[in-house]
């Protein structure tokens, strides 16, 4: 089974949630870019999740909402737009926090979910996850999760050891 249609079929989205949004994005000269776990299977050995995290430009955020708000069921949070439609398990969340708006402007094409997608450059990646790993407003199950993702990201880049804080390497089983 192809990778898009194992994940649709995870998903449950018989809805086309994800084709639409990224179409709707594209069409719309958004510029955009795959962060999260998505983004880290991207570079490391892909684990399965229902949920897909994608950074947009700081400059386009409100130009992002309100296209979104017409075509999707859209619940803004703190940090985060959620997009949702009917007849999908698919959990798309837009990080609003800014410290992800420059993500974009360094992403390269890759393979996600069998589609050739932007994806956040694996340095920024990883700081995405330290910054998840470290807000402690989440909860300690998401911080396990982004901990297991920092993990991946150093065994296939362990070059990149250096930008981790002491306290995650603590954290982390070698």
């Amino acid at each position: 089974m192809q990778a898009l249609a194992f994940w649709k079929t995870v998903t449950m989205d018989h809805s086309n949630l994800l084709e639409s949004l990224i179409e709707l994005l594209k069409k719309h000269e958004i510029q955009f870019c795959v962060i999260g776990g998505q983004a880290v299977n991207a570079y490391a050995e892909p684990l399965v999740s229902l949920d897909l995290d994608l950074a947009v430009t700081v400059d386009q955020l409100s130009k992002v909402e309100l296209l979104l708000e017409k075509h999707f069921v859209l619940k803004r949070f703190p940090h985060s737009l959620n997009v949702t439609i009917p007849k999908s398990d698919l959990r798309v969340q837009i990080r609003t926090d800014e410290r992800y708006g420059s993500f974009p402007e360094r992403a390269s094409m890759r393979s996600v979910l069998g589609m050739e997608l932007p994806v956040a450059r694996v340095e920024d990646v990883l700081q995405g996850k330290v910054w998840a790993a470290l807000d402690t407003e989440r909860r300690g199950s998401k911080r396990q999760k982004d901990l297991a993702d920092i993990a991946r990201i150093l065994e296939n880049y362990p070059q990149y050891r250096s930008q981790v804080p002491q306290e995650i390497l603590k954290r982390l089983l070698d």
